[in-house]
């Protein structure tokens, strides 16, 4: 029992450190965002927010296949197995929702662009 709370330990601590920012934000968006003046700023801005968006994609699939090994291999889990899969759902959700709403500020920005041209 104890070799299974150690692992459950460890699983948890992979979620929280792959969930933790490592590297801190290259540029001050706030600061950013107000000093936007000219296309190429909004152009920026927008190129930006799909890398953040295309991160943000990327992670969810990693929790989707993790999600996947999870459901298939519920058994060895136990009564854990189903915290771990509605966790693991609602990560993958989160990252979704803020995949898209960094989709949506880079479409706003191109829109910008475009009427400032």
């Amino acid at each position: 029992m104890k070799i299974w709370t150690n692992f459950l330990v460890l699983i948890v601590l992979g979620l929280l450190t792959s969930c933790a920012h490592m590297h801190p934000h290259p540029m001050d968006m706030t600061q950013a965002i107000q000093n936007a003046k000219t296309a190429a700023d909004h152009e920026a801005l927008a190129r930006h927010y799909e890398g953040v968006a295309k991160d943000l994609q990327s992670k969810a699939q990693e929790y989707k296949k993790m999600l996947e090994k999870y459901e298939i291999n519920a058994p060895y889990y136990g009564r854990r197995a189903q915290d771990l899969q509605e966790h693991t759902g609602a990560l993958i959700r989160l990252y979704e929702q803020a995949a898209k709403a960094n989709m949506d500020m880079a479409d706003s920005h191109r829109k910008m662009a475009v009427e400032i041209k």
